[in-house]
């Protein structure tokens, strides 16, 4: 019961053994209320890998195959996740000054995929992304980022709020990007250990995410359309940095 059309398997048994191959499990999405033997083998397996699954009533299900799912479709991912726990202490060891990017709530696969590429070019150690609600990590968002995001660490976090505080105990200055900021991205200071935000692609940055921040910054606009593309205002904010680096001679 496997299809590969969008990186994805379905069927009890099958997900269980993707687990048990060590195969990175970006997206489990399970029916509401099931029962029998083999689900509770899966659940125990999810909870020993501490994979979450996201409970949904079997129509969404039926939206991703209409083969036999036995209630359980996996997104498989080629790219393997880490956490930002592990991630940060080894680059202070390693003597550097860390930059890194987090993605509140990006759901366009293109837009993701972008990102990846410019941020592999500009230096950027580590994307943070949510456990849930993050585009998926699949064929399409490879091939747009060339192939970057290989290149790249990937951390994703049960609650991006939480992830900020751990990140400004660890002495990361995290800038917020936001059209309600009054700070331009030319007055934030990036030759510092910090960490960038970009919020979702309609609603931005989370309020709770946003309040943690430690500042706001935003991209002049000069014409009339209101924003840009997160994609291309992420690479102007990045570009940014690599220029203040630069000067710096760091």
């Amino acid at each position: 019961m496997t299809d590969r059309k969008d990186d994805f398997i379905f069927g009890l048994r099958p997900v269980i053994e993707a687990i048990e191959a060590g195969k990175t499990i970006d997206k489990i999405f399970m029916q509401n209320a099931l029962q029998g033997e083999i689900y509770h083998e899966l659940k125990q397996l999810l909870a020993k890998h501490k994979i979450r699954p996201n409970y949904v009533p079997v129509e969404k299900l039926n939206r991703f195959t209409r083969k036999n799912h036995q209630g359980v479709v996996a997104f498989i991912s080629d790219v393997p996740f880490e956490t930002i726990q592990d991630v940060l202490p080894q680059l202070f060891e390693d003597g550097k000054t860390p930059f890194l990017l987090i993605l509140d709530r990006l759901t366009d696969v293109r837009n993701f995929g972008a990102i990846c590429r410019t941020a592999e070019c500009t230096g950027v150690d580590a994307i943070i992304l949510p456990e849930k609600g993050a585009a998926p990590i699949n064929s399409d968002a490879i091939k747009t980022s060339a192939g970057a995001i290989y290149n790249i660490k990937i951390c994703k976090e049960k609650n991006l709020a939480h992830t900020v505080d751990f990140l400004q105990q660890s002495g990361v200055m995290v800038y917020a990007a936001t059209e309600k900021a009054s700070k331009l991205v030319y007055d934030a200071d990036f030759s510092v250990p910090c960490a960038v935000v970009m919020g979702n692609e309609e609603t931005g940055i989370s309020k709770e995410v946003l309040h943690h921040s430690d500042e706001k910054i935003k991209l002049p606009i000069e014409g009339k359309t209101q924003s840009l593309n997160v994609s291309v205002a992420c690479g102007a904010i990045l570009y940014e940095a690599v220029r203040q680096k630069i000067i710096s001679g760091n």
